[in-house]
C-alpha cells in the first residue's frame, strides 16, 4: 500500500532528486511534497470521474432550506434536482431530498496504479521547477504527464462494460 510519501519520493527521483522519508524533513523538497501532495492530487480527482473515487449521496434539506454537501465531495458529477445551483459546500435545488453522484477525496492507500503514475508525473512537473531551476524540464515533464493522463483515463473508461443503447430514433429509423 502507497503513501504520501511514497508518491512524492516517485515524483522526486523522476527529477533526479533524492526522496524524501517524511514530510517533517528540514529539505526543500520535503517542504514542498507537503504544501503541494494534496491541492494536486485534489485537481487531479477532481479533473475525471474516476471510478475509484465516485461515491452517490442522498441528501435531504437543512434548516436553511438548501443541501449540505458532504466535506470529501470535490465535484458533483450528477443530481437527481434536474435544475440546481452549487455555491460554496451547499446545494439549492427545488426538491424535499436529492440523490449525487460526487467525486470524492479519496486515500493515497485506494489509488490505482495508473492514477498513482499520473499524480507521479503531476507532481514532478510541479516539483521540477522549484528545486532543478530547469524550465526545459518543465515543458518535458509537462509532456509526459499529459501522455500519463491520457492513459489513465483511457484505462479508467474501459473498467466497465460499455452500455447499451436501449432507444434511439436513428436506429429505430434504420431498421
Amino acid at each position: 500500500m502507497l503513501t504520501k510519501i511514497d508518491i512524492c519520493s516517485m515524483a522526486l527521483m523522476k527529477i533526479g532528486e533524492k526522496p524524501i522519508q517524511s514530510f517533517n524533513e528540514d529539505s526543500a523538497a520535503a517542504q514542498l511534497a507537503r504544501t503541494l501532495f494534496d491541492p494536486v492530487a485534489d485537481a487531479l480527482l477532481s479533473c475525471h470521474p474516476w471510478r475509484f473515487a465516485t461515491a452517490a449521496f442522498d441528501l435531504a434539506k437543512t434548516e436553511g432550506g438548501d443541501f449540505l454537501l458532504p466535506t470529501e465531495v470535490l465535484r458533483v458529477i450528477s443530481c437527481s434536482a434536474g435544475r440546481y445551483e452549487i455555491n460554496g459546500n451547499r446545494i439549492k435545488a427545488d426538491a424535499p431530498a436529492i440523490s449525487l453522484s460526487a467525486i470524492i477525496r479519496t486515500g493515497p492507500e485506494i489509488y490505482p496504479t495508473f492514477f498513482v503514475s499520473t499524480l507521479a508525473a503531476k507532481l514532478a512537473t510541479e516539483f521540477c521547477v522549484p528545486l532543478t531551476g530547469n524550465q526545459n524540464a518543465f515543458a518535458t515533464f509537462s509532456a509526459v504527464f499529459n501522455s500519463e493522463l491520457r492513459a489513465a483515463r483511457f484505462i479508467d473508461s474501459t473498467m466497465a462494460s460499455a452500455s447499451d443503447i436501449q432507444e434511439f430514433s436513428l436506429i429505430r429509423t434504420r431498421y
